[in-house]
């Protein structure tokens, strides 16, 4: 064996060693949340949607698309040409005074992707909140666009019911729900999810964990509804080890459907 291809395996060596470290150092982070276990896993192998050890989706859904593999995908992340990622100018946008809102006025304010504020009968909702400026563990990736970060978490009023569609790191964003943990009364999702929470100090009565077609009434006039969604799971390696769902959120005067970024099932 040459020189040169020993030194070549010992540097791929050491980078793999390295990753692995990082890898585990990582996920044992605090952000990462936590497997479900006891009641709450007893209670997901129970479910009619979880099989051969993970939830599935209704439908046939692969993962990745006809003809491609996680080699080629990889390296067209990598190494292929990008363009016209970013925007070319600040995104335009309009800030609303959410603490000092009329209680009596409904109105929804759109965050981005799929977060956003509720005010309905004269109840407060925040729906997949990201307000950390990064969707990802490291907060200097993934960024926001710039004029899309317009709204903090000090921004936000006292909040009735924080609903999560699912556990992806653009949807259940560790910096802004522990920044709200003392100011959020109800907290509904799917199932498992709630143990990330529980691991993060909220309160185990505040969590309200749904199967798909299964409901809750919140307060006289407010039910929600677990509804189906085409989507997976997973703020880790392991995928699908939680439950991504739709809502139904039924209110005094309106029925709302809440999707998050899954399809329909």
């Amino acid at each position: 064996m040459s020189k040169i291809l020993k030194q070549i395996m010992y540097i791929t060596a050491s980078i793999l060693i390295l990753f692995s470290i990082a890898t585990v150092f990582t996920l044992h982070q605090t952000k990462f949340g936590r497997s479900p276990s006891g009641e709450r896993l007893a209670r997901i192998r129970k479910s009619p949607n979880y099989k051969d050890g993970s939830f599935q989706n209704q439908s046939y859904t692969p993962i990745m698309t006809e003809g491609v593999s996680y080699f080629s995908v990889g390296k067209e992340f990598f190494f292929g040409k990008k363009k016209s990622v970013s925007p070319i100018d600040k995104i335009p946008s309009t800030k609303t005074d959410l603490i000092n809102l009329d209680r009596s006025k409904d109105v929804l304010v759109w965050f981005g992707h799929s977060s956003y504020f509720i005010q309905i009968d004269g109840k407060r909702i925040l729906v997949d909140p990201v307000l950390s400026g990064h969707t990802s563990p490291f907060s200097f990736s993934i960024k926001a666009f710039y004029g899309t970060d317009r709204y903090t978490v000090d921004d936000i009023p006292d909040i009735d019911y924080l609903f999560i569609s699912h556990d992806h790191w653009d949807h259940l964003d560790y910096e802004t729900v522990m920044k709200l943990k003392s100011r959020t009364k109800k907290i509904i999702c799917g199932l498992g999810v709630g143990e990330d929470f529980e691991s993060w100090g909220f309160n185990k009565n505040a969590i309200i964990e749904l199967d798909w077609n299964e409901h809750a009434a919140l307060d006289s006039g407010f039910v929600v509804n677990a509804t189906p969604a085409r989507h997976f799971s997973g703020r880790g390696l392991k995928r699908n080890q939680t439950l991504w769902v739709s809502f139904v959120f039924q209110t005094p005067s309106m029925k709302i459907f809440i999707g998050g970024d899954g399809g329909y099932d």
